[in-house]
């Protein structure tokens, strides 16, 4: 970090999170820090003095608190409207051109100036749109005329633009001089083209009002015609310079085939600020355009925020305007047109071009209609001076909060809360609150991004009125006398000292605020919003985590609405005395709900967004199936309708489940079984659920780990695929998983809810008889503490065992007087065991991280603050415990063994949704496909073997943890997924009843050096070490070495599973060179892409079509001639055409047939009508002319040198993703643009697949019949296209079996060509269980690191690997731009519905149709089979009139040997049928035939 840097985050950062957004910038102007600085003195003494005066005159406190709410209000008020006119001007204002005292009368306007060097021509244009949108406007409404002439363009005075204003243009040839030692440049062709023409002058007055009118003349002379004209045409008129502009491109076009052209770019510029501006732009892989209605729009552009600079270069081509302002900071508004040209070898540079004009331009603002005043002013200095809102909302809210914070805050200096100096520190930070909402803190240290925030801005006001809320609240309180006494677990809750204690923490923490905002530990005000109802629906109510500020909300409502509603049943069932030998029947309607809406809400996303999509679908369904055609269903994606599917079984499952469990519940209840066996049942419950705990969660899974308890070497419990060298198959159901499953079910479905139920009735009947807190607060905790405990025990039971464990040996034995009740007990237990096991993690994260036996320091700061961190041990415990009450990540301050806590997050922990786009065909330009392969890079291309791999978790992901193949997992863990090429950090978000929702994080295919070896770490082989200490003594069989064991004690992550078996794609690559280097190989490629032609032709539908169109016969007559021969020796070459004819120097019809004519007529005899395939057939010259076409696109696309095999390989590439380059003589196949795309297209591809076979077997394909079937097969089951086809995404993701594509890498220097072959197959990942906290750590440190310290050394410190953490893959796994993943999915919710092994042990989901399928398959039909198969023997099948056979009744369920089968909606009628008429079978049986 540089001392520049450092200033700058010390003035920019740390000071002004101290006042609250106020520093001093050398940068700004004098206006822009005198301004600052007097407006935050102001805010600060503003109500210091008004207190102070308050003080001296007493009884006048309120007239000072209205005076100063006032001025705050129309202070803020007047700031805001000032400021957001100010922009609307700039965008919408008229803009008015002051003259410089250097122009004549009759040059009374601004000019804009183009200059070209060597022939190119000077022109000067002085038009001035009136604004960018009415510019726009303008656009649209425009025609454009096109010109009659290439050499002069005329728009004749007669023709009127707006009122009165004329036009006029014309053009004289003017020869132009070579510049072959120049650049070609890619947007130089309008330039160009004016270069090639004569001289151009046309000027319009903008302000006076004359319009002057131009023609050539040798010496550039012109005279002025005066008139009257409308602002508003100014813009019109501004477009009609676009109809010769067009004309000169066409002639330019027609003349570039000849010559060279010039470096020349093409700019209107319209600068109002006070500096040179310099507007170039790169050349790389720009197509040519034209202007037209269509895209000129693109042309015509706004540019804001242009800081100033002055730059130097060769070639004078950019149009400025310049005039200099003291104090005004760089930037405006810019129009500007360009035109591109071809695109050349080279990049152009940039060119520069600085003409004084002392040009000033100024805004009209104005204040009342008809009343107006001149601003000179622009868009960037304004954004320095204060903060923009672009909403009106957002300044009304801006306003009220600020005279929020004075009423609030005025109010507690009268009330006496602050004396001496506190008072001038209290209002600093009123004014600090204020300030914030006029010029914020970019970046804060709280803030998420970089860049400007706009949330951000509104975190001190509103933290700082919660807080005087909260005193206000607290005091009032304090000063009561009149709470009952209640006291919980022998503490006394609610009394008027705990109400001043909590007061006086409180104005402690806001006189904090300075310092709480420079270490960022407060969040954006969403952000809290959204962790403080997620940690109140986790902690009190029992819920998952939030996806969103949205999902929180409605997790939120939806548990308080499910309290209310019970809390309305129990409080009638316990308000009056029970009888113990009578449980009221309103209690157990109240049991019954309680456990039915609980379990119904475990198996809920906290996500509505699909719930909300099923219902859209439902009721506007009639709407989409009127347009069953419509282009965009064509590639829709299938997730989002398999999430609506898996959330409608889950709906129909729950309406049956819950009416059984209601029932049931109710049943149970109404017995007085729970009352009648106290205390015995509830201490074989406990031990029951202990027991079943212990072996599901804890024996188990560490039977199954890779190194059970860290000393054996091998699982105990081996899965069918661990001692598999290469997975074929699908993982095998294995007797452990069976019984995991039963057992888990077990516990979550009868003994904790008979647990819960147990001691909810007891409670309820001490209740009943004796109110402690009183009735409603008893109801309340008793309601709450119930579904809590439900919905956990639903939703992931990992660790209810530990906790109840230890609730009834510490309530029951240890500490009997305090308990309240087991309810309650459980309940607090419950959340104090969470923040227990979050500082369990914290601590095996720092101590891991600062061994001094491992330690990874990454920077010389490391090693400095190692030592410096020993002391403050202390420190950082309490550092520890105070982050996990709070959930807040532990943080090593960059990267080092020094750590701070971070601010609250979600368990989502990133605060903004970013998600991987892939950038293909489907959403670039076609110009940018065609000249730079868009994405053309391995990251964006590997990106969607990432995104195959979330589809497959997205299946299989809650089924196979619920078969414990992950171990155990709860809220939050993180697990890394690692396999030959893929590395994927996944982490769960929200885990429910059948349903998880995560989110996968893709890692480089090729990462780092740091990278790198932590990939060895995790998959090195740790059974292997045999040492001890410093001596190598072995180890026991089966055990790990002593080194071993106590490395993996060590370690902040764990291998859960080491053949997680997964459905995805193998994944090969070639070099192409090496495969095309010899020319032998090249003319085998050229070989199968002459017979993949004839082969896509034969085959087509449309050969007869073809073979008759008289268009394609005349143009293919030449070609019927056997002495044809086409000699272009930029295309054939004896080295790669098997039929170059040596004698005629090129290839004619007779050297062709001689080749492929066998293998024409083999592909026409394998057609359902063969045609005519003899040699002078109209098949064979249309085979002829199509494989010339073919061979020519080759060379045209390899710039004519096919020899070079760079070019070679570049031409290929460009024809296998669809850019064919048709020449004149070529243009025939236009005739039906088919011939092109179905049969030269996929002609080269599929001769790329054969010339892969062709290295396995090299003479197989000799033979016509083998060929043949080789390419029919590979057209049926190979999908070969390239990368950035929107198809070749579409086929990873619904699981095609074979892919391949030729990829062009061009990376670090290396320009690469690969052939790419996926091959659908089982691939075996190792499942690595990562530290949450050290990830939620880590994660942290680089945001605050990057964002607000603003550290942008690529090779710092922080990133540096560190095995023992993986510190460089968990960092690298952060939101871009903070980290580098290739691939972030959106968040994805798997369903244990979509697991077929989990459906083979419980069975599908239970919905009415699946019962009555399930009855009728194991009622019915075993006995229609048993009455019906000896019918034929009896009576023979004529005798019955009703035709129904075997293969009927198996279709209604039966396959096999009774294996339910599910039948869809579509099958109801005929299921129906075949019922009856079985019923019929059935009666006709007692009726023997007469």
């Amino acid at each position: 970090m540089g001392c520049a840097q450092l200033l700058d985050l010390l003035g920019q950062g740390v000071w002004a999170s101290l006042t609250g957004g106020w520093y001093f910038d050398p940068h700004q102007s004098r206006f822009s820090n005198t301004f600052h600085l007097y407006l935050w003195l102001s805010l600060l003494g503003l109500p210091l003095v008004l207190h102070l005066v308050s003080e001296a005159l007493p009884g006048h406190s309120r007239v000072a608190l209205g005076l100063y709410c006032c001025t705050v209000a129309v202070l803020f008020a007047v700031i805001k409207t000032i400021n957001y006119r100010l922009h609307v001007m700039f965008e919408e204002g008229e803009v008015i051109q002051q003259s410089s005292v250097a122009q004549t009368d009759t040059e009374n306007t601004d000019t804009y100036f183009l200059r070209a060097s060597g022939s190119i021509s000077k022109i000067d244009l002085s038009v001035r749109p009136k604004s960018s949108k009415s510019l726009k406007q303008a656009v649209d409404h425009q025609m454009y005329n096109k010109p009659k002439s290439n050499t002069q363009t005329h728009l004749s005075p007669s023709s009127t633009v707006g009122s009165d204003e004329h036009w006029t243009t014309s053009g004289t040839p003017k020869d132009h001089e070579s510049c072959e030692d120049e650049d070609f440049s890619e947007h130089n062709s309008l330039s160009s083209a004016l270069s090639l023409q004569s001289h151009h002058i046309l000027s319009v007055d903008s302000s006076s009002s004359s319009v002057s009118q131009s023609c050539p003349s040798p010496d550039h002379t012109c005279s002025h015609l005066q008139a009257q004209r409308d602002v508003r045409a100014t813009s019109d008129s501004f477009l009609k310079v676009i109809p010769c502009l067009i004309e000169n491109q066409k002639q330019y076009d027609q003349h570039i085939d000849g010559d060279c052209s010039e470096k020349t770019h093409v700019r209107v510029l319209s600068v109002d600020s006070g500096a040179d501006v310099v507007l170039s732009r790169t050349s790389r892989g720009s197509p040519r355009q034209v202007p037209n209605e269509s895209n000129f729009i693109e042309f015509i552009s706004l540019l804001e925020s242009i800081n100033s600079s002055r730059m130097n270069a060769g070639n004078p081509t950019v149009w400025t305007c310049e005039h200099r302002e003291e104090g005004a900071v760089g930037g405006g508004m810019i129009y500007f047109f360009g035109f591109w040209g071809r695109s050349s070898a080279h990049e152009s540079s940039v060119d520069i071009v600085e003409e004084k004009s002392n040009c000033r331009q100024s805004y009209r603002f104005w204040v009342l209609p008809g009343k107006w005043v001149q601003i000179q002013y622009d868009r960037l200095a304004l954004l320095t001076l204060l903060d923009r809102n672009q909403e009106i909302g957002e300044n009304i809210l801006a306003v009220c909060l600020a005279v929020l914070v004075a009423l609030l805050g005025f109010t507690l200096l009268n009330l006496g809360f602050f004396r001496d100096l506190w008072v001038l520190h209290f209002c600093l930070i009123i004014a600090s609150c204020q300030y914030s909402l006029l010029k914020s803190v970019q970046p804060d240290a709280a803030s998420p991004i970089h860049g400007h925030n706009r949330i951000i801005a509104y975190s001190r006001p509103v933290y700082f009125s919660i807080c005087c809320g909260l005193i206000w609240v607290l005091d009032a309180g304090s000063k009561c006398t009149r709470f009952p006494s209640s006291t919980l677990y022998g503490v006394t809750l609610i009394s008027p000292e705990n109400f001043g204690t909590a007061r006086d923490v409180v104005i402690g923490f806001m006189h904090c605020f300075p310092v709480i905002f420079l270490l960022g530990l407060l969040p954006q005000i969403n952000t809290f919003v959204t962790y403080f109802l997620e940690q109140i629906d986790i902690h009190i109510f029992g819920g998952s985590a939030a996806t969103g500020l949205i999902s929180s909300l409605y997790s939120f409502s939806r548990s308080l609405l499910a309290v209310v509603l019970l809390y309305v049943l129990c409080f009638g069932a316990v308000k009056g005395p029970w009888d113990a030998q009578h449980i009221p029947v309103l209690f157990s309607a109240y049991c019954g709900l309680l456990v039915a809406i609980s379990y119904h809400l475990s198996r809920q996303s906290s996500d509505p967004t699909v719930l909300l999509s099923l219902i859209h679908t439902k009721l506007f369904n009639e709407l989409k199936a009127r347009n069953p055609e419509h282009p965009l269903l064509e590639n829709k994606d299938a997730l989002p309708e398999k999430l609506r599917n898996s959330v409608k079984e889950v709906l129909k499952s729950d309406l049956i489940m819950c009416s059984v469990i209601s029932l049931l519940t109710f049943a149970i209840s109404a017995t007085t079984v729970f009352l009648s066996l106290e205390p015995f049942l509830g201490i074989v419950l406990y031990a029951l659920a202990g027991t079943i705990g212990f072996l599901t969660h804890y024996l188990l899974p560490r039977l199954r780990t890779q190194v059970p308890w860290f000393c054996f070497s091998h699982p105990f419990l081996e899965t069918k695929e661990y001692r598999e060298f290469e997975v074929r198959d699908a993982a095998q159901l294995m007797w452990f998983e069976r019984l995991y499953v039963w057992l888990l079910c077990m516990e979550k479905y009868a003994i904790y809810p008979a647990v819960i139920l147990n001691a909810l009735t007891n409670d309820a009947f001490s209740v009943s008889s004796r109110k402690k807190f009183g009735i409603h607060c008893d109801v309340l905790m008793m309601t709450v503490a119930g579904m809590k405990l439900l919905r956990s025990s639903f939703c992931n039971p990992t660790y209810q065992y530990v906790t109840l464990s230890f609730t009834v040996l510490f309530f029951q034995f240890d500490y009997r007087n305090i308990s309240e009740t087991f309810l309650l007990d459980f309940f607090l237990m419950s959340i104090l065991f969470s923040k227990l096991w979050d500082l369990l993690h914290k601590f095996q994260f720092v101590l891991t991280y600062i061994a001094p036996w491992q330690i990874a320091w990454g920077s010389a700061f490391h090693a400095f603050a190692q030592p410096f961190a020993i002391p403050h041990s202390a420190m950082l415990f309490v550092q520890a415990v105070v982050s996990s009450v709070l959930s807040t990540p532990l943080t090593p301050f960059l990267g080092s063994a020094i750590f701070i806590t971070s601010y609250v997050r979600p368990v989502k922990f990133w605060e903004r949704n970013y998600n991987t786009k892939r950038v293909d065909h489907s959403n670039t330009r076609l110009a940018t496909q065609i000249d730079r392969s868009s994405g053309a890079d391995d990251n964006n291309l590997n990106s969607v073997f990432y995104e195959h791999l979330t589809r497959s978790l997205q299946q299989s992901l809650c089924g196979d943890l619920i078969l414990g193949r992950w171990g155990n997992y709860s809220i939050g863990d993180c697990f890394i997924l690692a396999s030959d090429h893929l590395n994927a950090l996944v982490q769960l978000i929200e885990v429910g009843n059948g349903l998880v929702t995560f989110q996968l994080r893709g890692l480089e295919f090729r990462g780092t050096y740091c990278q790198q070896r932590e990939v060895e770490a995790i998959t090195e082989g740790v059974e292997d070490d045999e040492g001890c200490c410093c001596c190598e003594a072995g180890h026991f069989p089966h055990m790990l070495s002593f080194n071993a064991a106590f490395i993996q004690h060590w370690l902040a992550w764990q291998v859960t599973a080491s053949k997680y078996v997964l459905e995805g794609y193998s994944i090969s690559d070639n070099n192409a060179a090496c495969m095309l280097q010899v020319f032998d190989l090249r003319k085998m490629l050229i070989t199968y892409y002459v017979k993949s032609i004839i082969y896509y032709l034969v085959r087509s539908s449309k050969l007869e079509h073809w073979l008759s169109t008289e268009s394609i016969q005349e143009a293919l007559h030449p070609y019927t001639a056997w002495n044809y021969v086409d000699r272009d020796p930029a295309v054939f070459n004896v080295n790669i055409d098997e039929d170059y004819d040596h004698c005629l120097k090129g290839v004619s019809r007779a050297s062709f047939c001689n080749i492929y004519l066998d293998w024409i007529q083999h592909c026409n005899n394998k057609r359902n009508k063969p045609v005519r395939s003899d040699g002078d057939s109209p098949l064979v010259t249309l085979c002829y002319g199509l494989c010339i076409l073919g061979r020519r696109a080759l060379g045209t696309a390899s710039h004519n040198m096919s020899i070079s095999l760079e070019s070679f390989l570049y031409g290929l590439h460009a024809l296998f993703k669809g850019d064919f380059r048709i020449t004149a003589k070529e243009e025939w196949i236009f005739a039906d643009i088919d011939l092109l795309y179905k049969i030269v297209a996929p002609g080269i591809r599929m001769s790329l697949k054969l010339h892969q076979d062709h290295f396995t077997s090299p003479d197989e394909y000799d033979d016509p019949a083998v060929l043949y079937e080789a390419i029919s097969s590979h057209q049926k089951k190979l999908i070969i296209c390239h990368e950035g086809d929107p198809m070749w995404r579409d086929s990873i993701l619904s699981n095609a079996e074979s892919l391949l594509a030729l990829r062009h890498v061009v990376d670090d220097g290396a320009d690469e060509y690969k052939i790419i072959m996926l091959h659908k197959r089982y691939l075996s990942f190792k499942v690595i269980k990562i530290n949450k906290e050290c990830v939620k750590g880590l994660w942290a440190g680089q945001q605050q690191e990057l964002v607000f310290l603003r550290n942008r050394n690529p090779e710092r410190g922080s990133i540096q690997n560190a095995k023992q953490v993986l510190r460089n893959m968990i960092n690298s796994s952060c939101d871009q731009p903070i980290g580098y993943p290739i691939y972030v999915s959106p968040l994805t919710t798997s369903y244990a519905g979509t697991h077929q092994q989990l459906k083979n042990i419980w069975g599908g989901p239970i919905s009415l149709e699946n019962l009555q399928l399930w009855f009728t398959s194991r009622c019915i039909s075993p006995v229609i089979q048993e009455v019906w198969y000896p019918l034929p023997e009896l009576y023979g099948c004529t005798t019955h009139k009703v035709s129904i056979c075997k293969a009927d009744i198996l279709d209604i369920g039966i396959e096999g040997g009774y294996q339910f089968k599910i039948i869809t909606k579509k099958d109801k009628k005929e299921i129906r049928r075949i019922f009856f008429t079985e019923c019929y079978i059935i009666w006709t049986w007692n009726t023997p035939p007469k």
